[in-house]
């Protein structure tokens, strides 16, 4: 059976006449709720009513026909009411808005992207410097900037990668706050006099606010992105969508499962059928060197660290290596690390061993666990991936975002 969800309704009281920037009211109100991703607005039109001022209107009177009562409802989950209601506010010039929580309600219609998109989005011009394109970068939660051109349209797309790939910094976005002080100011230095216009992705891919969240994540899989801008049938920017975007909302409608098969059937999948299975391991003794070879060779960015019989005793990732790296030793790390994109040119590697610098608290997960529990478990910690163990605790594998990402596409 189809679950119900908690939602709210708005009701918006104003006149046929009322007048917002020269538009009727109730026009603007059903606008600002569909740019700022609302499920829907319905308008009522009222036969008779009256307000505070008393003033009866009504239908059967022709000459104040005009100015008849009318009533926007908006029926949506709590923090959508939430996202909207600011601006629904700052039209309303009169009237009344009324709030009703403690409903239920069953949608048939598939989860769209609206539902789930950031509706503040980050924007500079071309010519915005870097280094403030930068620090806008690392302040949002969707690591994104758009690149907005003078009439409104998106020009292209800012993310931490296309700094790494055209801005020739070294460091990714989450690693430069650990840096030591004299290479985070040479990564700033490299990117001082350039723009956004510079390093943005161009052109972008968009998608449309009604498209339903699987043909999302297909997009997003199939064009290999994180992130896509939204547009609604105008072709306005409207929000933004991420990939943790549409995996929240795939561990939120858990419940409703049954009610949402494509989209959530193949999370009920275990951990094993689509775990990483060749993850970076090392012994607690294994040199720091070899520990650091490691994790520069493998896009996981990280090193498993096990005992003889392979049972899991920490895991060592980049950003470990740089915490806990003492003053004397991070320099030769940086360098080792990421040699400023010229590896042989790298300096020494700090001498030690991985049982140094491992974290020994790992985040597992157990072969037969759900890709939902998975799903949950990586949003509860806030972390891209997650160790894979057997009953004994021995290391099988790792499971990432992307893998949960392209099952909810379809693609396994």
């Amino acid at each position: 059976m189809t679950e119900y969800a908690e939602v709210e309704v708005l009701r918006v009281y104003c006149g046929e006449s009322d007048r917002s920037d020269g538009r009727p009211v109730y026009e603007v109100i059903v606008e600002e709720a569909r740019r700022h991703g609302a499920a829907g607005a319905t308008v009522l039109r009222g036969v008779l009513g009256f307000g505070a001022g008393s003033l009866v209107h009504t239908a059967k009177l022709l000459r104040l026909s005009e100015d008849l009562p009318m009533v926007v409802e908006i029926v949506d989950r709590p923090e959508r009411i939430d996202a909207v209601l600011p601006r629904i506010e700052a039209v309303i010039r009169g009237g009344l808005i009324t709030r009703q929580s403690g409903i239920t309600a069953r949608f048939h219609c598939p989860v769209r992207v609206r539902d789930v998109m950031a509706t503040t989005v980050a924007t500079a011009s071309r010519d915005t410097p870097l280094p403030v394109v930068m620090d806008m970068l690392v302040s949002h939660d969707n690591k994104a900037v758009l690149v907005i051109e003078p009439d409104g349209a998106v020009a292209g797309i800012v993310t931490g990668g296309d700094v790494l790939m055209r801005g020739g910094m070294a460091a990714r976005l989450s690693l430069q706050d650990i840096l030591p002080e004299d290479i985070r100011k040479n990564e700033r230095d490299k990117i001082s006099g350039r723009t956004a216009g510079e390093v943005m992705t161009s052109p972008v891919v968009t998608i449309n606010d009604r498209t339903s969240l699987r043909d999302a994540a297909q997009l997003m899989t199939g064009k290999g992105l994180k992130r896509l801008p939204v547009v609604d049938a105008a072709g306005e920017l409207v929000g933004l969508v991420s990939r943790v975007d549409i995996l929240r909302a795939a561990s939120d409608l858990a419940p409703s499962a049954q009610a949402l098969p494509r989209f959530t059937a193949g999370l009920f999948q275990q951990a094993r059928d689509v775990m990483i299975t060749d993850v970076p391991a090392a012994s607690p003794d294994t040199p720091l060197h070899q520990v650091v070879a490691a994790i520069v060779a493998s896009p996981l960015r990280r090193v498993v660290v096990v005992d003889a019989d392979g049972t899991v005793r920490g895991i060592v990732l980049d950003s470990d290596l740089l915490r806990r790296c003492g003053p004397a030793r991070k320099p030769g790390l940086v360098e080792a690390l990421f040699s400023f994109g010229k590896p042989e040119e790298a300096g020494a590697c700090p001498t030690g061993s991985a049982a140094e610098v491992m974290e020994p608290n790992v985040l597992t997960i157990h072969e037969d666990a759900t890709l939902m529990e998975v799903l949950q478990k990586m949003l509860a910690a806030k972390v891209k991936r997650l160790v894979v163990v057997d009953d004994a605790g021995k290391l099988l594998g790792m499971v990432d975002r992307e893998a949960i990402l392209r099952v909810i596409a379809g693609a396994r």
